[in-house]
């Protein structure tokens, strides 16, 4: 038996022996869904769980309370390459998005590839990065990457359940903006004259906004809601407030549209005569750069594992949506591709997609997703070149 032959075969038996346990655990997380920066149920338990199977955990990292840093140190050096962890839920809905099994999978590779670490060499981390759905202190991370988190860090890889197996996605770069008016109350009717209508203000914005998909690319999406429209009928609002994303297939395109949005809002504050706050509620979020080679070594091992080659997918969405997993690709060689829990489509974010991620298909991902992660990372591990190929690419992308 050859080297790498063993060390495969020690990570699957590894994930074998300790699948029902994560399988658990997802469930739980499943039955307890939290959404962005109140995630203390799951981060306790992949804190935990981290900790047992002998990694260095930090909690409260990057400016996010329910994120956390995991480490350990091979006796070798080596490459250091981090497993993205995410197990926020969506209001209202719960996991529908499977991020109940997605915080849990990238555990399991990590733990897995420890068995081999310390002969193969180099660093695994795991990083817990909140809200990736976005909400309170969301899209953590953006803040991962502006705190310098992957500034030392070779590559960053990490699987999303969904329909069939899919190659890492684009993204679509994500500005979640706020929109708030100050006018002056008065009475509608009586003294309509003496108020200034923060809802008039938050209207034309809508209006406008409208207007302006005319003249925008085709790839840009904007979508809104009013938060507040003032509390009585009779009186004139004095304070209104929108939230909207905007989003683009490139930063570059996304700039220009914030602005022209900026520039709407002021114009809606000089005509109704209100004051005006614009900005960002949370971390902005990149487009996700796409690293093909990288794909590359984990679907030559999809091909491996997986019996039923009919789900798997070559074909790229037309449509999709944002991740903060965009905002990892702009600075080091990043895979997302998609591990599946249906073998009929399912849409995300709907009922269907929450009953996926606790079904027995669901939690078979788990130890079908640890596994390529875990060889993929493996692969980078002994084949320096390799590495050194996928580095240069992303380089050439980015």
């Amino acid at each position: 038996m050859t080297v790498k032959v063993a060390e495969t075969q020690v990570i699957k038996d590894y994930i074998h022996t300790r699948l029902a346990h994560y399988q658990e655990l997802a469930l739980a997380i499943h039955d307890t869904p939290e959404v962005s920066n109140y995630e203390f149920f799951a981060q306790k338990i992949l804190v935990k769980l981290l900790e047992e199977e002998g990694f260095t955990v930090e909690s409260d990292v990057a400016g996010h309370r329910t994120g956390f840093d995991a480490r350990y140190q091979g006796k070798k050096a080596g490459p250091t390459l981090v497993f993205l962890a995410e197990y926020d839920a969506l209001p209202g809905i719960g996991h529908a998005c499977g991020h109940n099994l997605f915080g849990i999978t990238s555990i399991l590779a990590a733990s897995s590839l420890k068995q081999v670490i310390d002969e193969v060499g180099g660093e695994i981390r795991v990083y817990g990065t909140p809200g990736e759905e976005g909400g309170e202190n969301g899209s953590a991370k953006g803040s991962f990457v502006r705190e310098g988190f992957f500034k030392d860090v070779d590559a960053a890889l990490c699987c999303h359940p969904g329909y069939g197996y899919h190659t890492t996605g684009p993204g679509l770069a994500n500005d979640p903006v706020d929109i708030k008016f100050y006018g002056r109350a008065s009475h509608a009717a009586a003294a309509p004259e003496k108020g200034i209508n923060a809802l008039d203000a938050v209207l034309q914005v809508f209006n406008s906004i409208n207007a302006l998909r005319e003249h925008l690319p085709s790839d840009v999406k904007i979508h809104g809601i009013i938060t507040d429209g003032g509390v009585a009928a009779n009186v004139v609002p004095e304070f209104a407030s929108a939230r909207f994303y905007l989003r683009a297939l490139s930063r570059t395109t996304l700039n220009e549209v914030y602005q022209k949005v900026e520039n709407i809002v002021k114009g809606a504050a000089l005509a109704t005569g209100t004051t005006y706050e614009f900005g960002l509620f949370q971390n902005a979020v990149d487009d996700v750069i796409i690293t093909p080679s990288f794909d590359q070594v984990f679907f030559k091992h999809l091909q491996n594992e997986v019996s039923d080659t009919s789900e798997i997918h070559t074909k790229k969405p037309t449509s999709f949506g944002s991740s903060d997993v965009g905002n990892v690709s702009q600075v080091i060689p990043t895979i997302q591709p998609v591990v599946s829990i249906s073998e009929e489509y399912i849409a995300g974010h709907s009922i269907e997609f929450k009953a996926a991620a606790r079904s027995e298909k669901g939690l078979a991902s788990i130890g079908i997703g640890a596994t390529l992660l875990a060889l993929t990372a493996l692969d980078l591990i002994e084949d320096p070149a390799l590495l050194d190929a996928i580095k240069e690419e992303h380089a050439r992308l980015i």
